[in-house]
């Protein structure tokens, strides 16, 4: 995914401010932050701008990205560099997040049973169906946002 969202700002290089845009993971993948910031630096890039691709503030946007960064930098004197917020509840988000919502509510995917109801998605008709969607909308839309949040 942060390929990706490197490849879909990509575009932005051509903006003034832009000079480069690259990936790089904290780990389990490359390239990694002194990768990618090496990789800026012979772009001819000198100050260098981190995004967390996080929702929010963590021991990874607060203490290891930064620490990643500030390794990368000691290897390339003159450059320095800057974090910034994660995504958080940037009114993108919140907007990114209901339209999220708001799709699956008009094209709604398979439906998840829960544990307790039947295989055959409980009672058939009536009212009570109809509460079961209503509650099963209710449902997602709460799972979206604790899936948002935790």
């Amino acid at each position: 995914m942060v390929v990706e969202l490197s490849r879909a700002l990509a575009p932005c290089v051509d903006l003034p401010e832009w000079d480069a845009v690259e990936p790089a993971f904290l780990d389990l993948a490359h390239p990694d932050i002194a990768q990618g910031y090496a990789a800026l630096v012979d772009a001819g890039c000198s100050e260098i701008i981190a995004h967390p691709f996080f929702l929010f503030e963590g021991n990874h946007t607060a203490r290891d990205i930064p620490d990643a960064l500030a390794a990368a930098q000691s290897a390339h004197p003159g450059t320095r560099w800057t974090i910034t917020l994660p995504l958080g509840l940037h009114p993108g988000v919140v907007h990114a997040v209901r339209a999220r919502i708001e799709d699956a509510l008009e094209h709604p995917g398979p439906e998840h049973p829960g544990p307790d109801t039947a295989a055959d998605g409980g009672s058939a008709g009536g009212s009570r169906g109809e509460a079961q969607a209503v509650g099963a909308r209710r449902a997602a839309t709460s799972s979206a946002t604790t899936a948002a949040s935790g």
